[in-house]
């Protein structure tokens, strides 16, 4: 497994409602794989590879979170608002970049406990001069994202924009190694996700599978004082029962449990109390779909160095590749 491509993916600025850079990548590495693509309405890129039985349809958003500039200052600093699920502890300090490679850093407005801090007491700072300064670097309505590089830490990967860059890459590697499936299959990397899902929702209803499968970081719950929950990073790929968008349906979480104990493949159970994912708008197209999940989980989730471990990476693979070849 090449890891390099998700170095790659996870370096491309593609917050929600701008994923093209993402998916154009993602079209060209999958050329060849499947019998057909293309870029729906709303941005969700959709390959088709043609199989025999039922429709599948699996789902890895493209998107990830950020900050769009809703003001500029006299002074030349940035206000803005949040693209997803931010959080201003994960914020705080942080360098930013927006589409034109301007880097900013996210600061706050004098001193303030860490109690305090609020994103309406936080400013982006670009180094310009003037407010004339300013917006020959950037306008209203860009969006900066997270600029980290991607690194290889021993046994684990971290980056920004593993969530969820990390089902996108999984996709892509499950297609790569994929002999013969057992159904037709649709792969969608999806628009939006970060503000509710909404390309998946539009996509199901397109595709109107009979099966949904999403791919998805989830917390690891193996941290200092972490959350009572089942998932830990490096116990295998995660199994989803529940999270705040859907109940995954016994059937889908019956035979993802009987292909990772069937192929030997190392594998958790997962239930997130809060967030969602996109099966949570597939299960819901028409007059409803199966619907599961396969997770990672990953620690500082929607921060600027998401950690997975990757083995966890490589069982999520080998995981999927016997789901989509055993018949449910």
């Amino acid at each position: 497994m090449e890891l390099n491509l998700l170095k790659k993916l996870c370096a491309i600025h593609g917050p929600s409602g701008r994923e093209s850079g993402v998916t154009a990548v993602i079209a060209e590495e999958i050329k060849g794989l499947v019998d057909s693509c293309e870029i729906d309405a709303m941005g969700n890129l959709i390959a088709h590879k043609k199989g025999p039985g039922k429709k599948m349809m699996l789902a890895g958003h493209a998107d990830q979170i950020g900050l769009m500039v809703t003001h500029i200052t006299k002074e030349g600093f940035l206000y803005f608002s949040m693209i997803g699920g931010m959080r201003p502890l994960y914020t705080m300090g942080q360098r930013f970049i927006f589409p034109n490679g301007t880097v900013a850093i996210a600061n706050c407005e004098g001193e303030v406990a860490l109690k305090d801090l609020a994103f309406n007491k936080m400013y982006l700072d670009i180094g310009a001069k003037d407010e004339e300064a300013a917006k020959k670097l950037v306008k209203v309505g860009d969006i900066g994202v997270f600029n980290n590089e991607p690194v290889i830490n021993g046994e684990t990967f971290m980056s920004m924009a593993l969530d969820d860059r990390i089902g996108c890459f999984i996709m892509i590697e499950a297609l790569k190694q994929l002999k013969k499936s057992a159904f037709d299959l649709y792969f969608v990397f999806t628009s939006q996700e970060e503000l509710g899902l909404r390309g998946a929702r539009t996509a199901a209803y397109g595709v109107n599978p009979d099966y949904g499968l999403a791919f998805d970081v989830t917390i690891a719950a193996d941290t200092p004082k972490g959350p009572k929950l089942p998932s830990k990073m490096g116990d295998g790929a995660a199994i989803k029962i529940k999270d705040a968008s859907l109940i995954c349906h016994p059937k889908m979480v019956a035979h993802l449990e009987k292909c990772a104990i069937e192929g030997k493949i190392k594998h958790q159970f997962e239930i997130l109390e809060a967030g969602g994912t996109d099966s949570g708008a597939i299960q819901l197209n028409m007059s409803g779909v199966p619907s599961g999940v396969i997770s990672i989980a990953t620690r500082h989730v929607h921060s600027a160095n998401e950690m997975v471990a990757i083995s966890d990476i490589e069982d999520c693979v080998a995981l999927t590749v016997r789901v989509l070849e055993t018949e449910i």
